[in-house]
């Protein structure tokens, strides 16, 4: 999972939050492979990069690093890095970091809809909580962005897109249940079936 070389000179901390990651089960319609990992963040760290798309033949769950046989339309993308600092930082409050993004389109209609934002920010916490996900210091932002289309393009019409960036720090090395986390927040944005219970689901992107 890490491009780290020499595994001699990995923390073993770092070595079993890898080996946890290995062994998350996400949802067959999210394609999670490793990206390069920001390399000043932290001394060690690892980047994983997320596609959701329509939901395609198969069911149940899938373990990273499957491949996704499906060609359907992309519905969501997101990246989910770990750092880690022996060391430790007063920022993080802890020796391990989760940075994590998201991206969907939704419906135009939705960009005047003023709790996008919370109700984005409620799906990550909600997300953790029902994963047993334990973490301090979490903060983030939602962002909505207007596209709009014009001269050749002008057809396309205009489009809203939800961006939420958010980063939490992990009781310890244990974070598959982080990633799990995350990966099925990332579904829900794509407005994929089914959702914990009592939330509503984000309008799909139109095709």
């Amino acid at each position: 999972m890490s491009a780290i070389g020499d595994l001699s000179q990995v923390p073993p901390d770092f070595l079993t939050a890898l080996g946890d990651l290995r062994r998350a089960e996400c949802r067959p319609e999210l394609l999670l492979e490793e990206i390069p990992a920001p390399t000043r963040l932290a001394p060690f760290a690892v980047s994983l990069g997320a596609e959701v798309r329509a939901p395609g033949a198969g069911g149940g769950r899938r373990r990273l690093g499957l491949p996704d046989p499906g060609s359907e339309p992309e519905l969501a993308t997101g990246r989910f890095i770990l750092l880690h600092d022996p060391q430790g930082s007063p920022v993080w409050n802890g020796t391990f970091r989760v940075v994590t993004y998201i991206r969907a389109e939704l419906e135009p209609d939705m960009g005047n809809d003023e709790l996008l934002g919370p109700v984005a920010w409620t799906w990550l916490v909600e997300a953790l909580e029902q994963h047993g996900a334990a973490y301090t210091s979490a903060g983030g932002t939602a962002t909505r962005i207007l596209s709009e289309s014009f001269g050749t393009l002008s057809g396309r019409g205009g489009a809203i897109d939800i961006e939420l960036r958010a980063s939490w720090t992990p009781s310890g090395p244990a974070v598959r249940a982080h990633l799990e986390a995350w990966s099925d927040m990332v579904c829900s944005f794509a407005g994929l079936p089914p959702l914990p219970e009592g939330v509503t689901p984000l309008p799909r992107r139109r095709p």
